[in-house]
């Protein structure tokens, strides 16, 4: 028996910058997974998967990946997600650098 489908976003790292970043419903890319598109259908999915690869002067590695949808938006159901969107495991550079 197949899996049920579960909640994704589509994300990628910024072609020239490496930055995590997440697509939209206005087929545009942001660095705040709070912004992403939350995915519900997997016929959808496909679809703007296919969108979000089609911008490869923008995106590079682009994948759907598992998400649960809380009251303050999607959130990582898997530690490399969560560990991916904190930036570098360096401190002192990225999005670490800004808390």
């Amino acid at each position: 028996m197949p899996r049920a489908f579960t909640p994704k976003v589509v994300t990628g790292n910024a072609l020239l910058e490496g930055d995590v970043i997440y697509f939209t419903d206005s087929d545009s890319w942001t660095r705040n997974l709070k912004d992403a598109e939350v995915i519900t259908d997997e016929a959808v999915a496909q679809v703007r998967l296919l969108a979000a690869e089609s911008q490869a002067a923008e995106v590079v590695g682009a994948y759907l990946a598992d998400v649960k949808v809380t009251e303050d938006g999607p959130e990582p159901t898997h530690f490399r997600e969560d560990f991916r969107r904190t930036g570098p495991s360096n401190y002192f550079h990225g999005k670490q650098a800004e808390a």
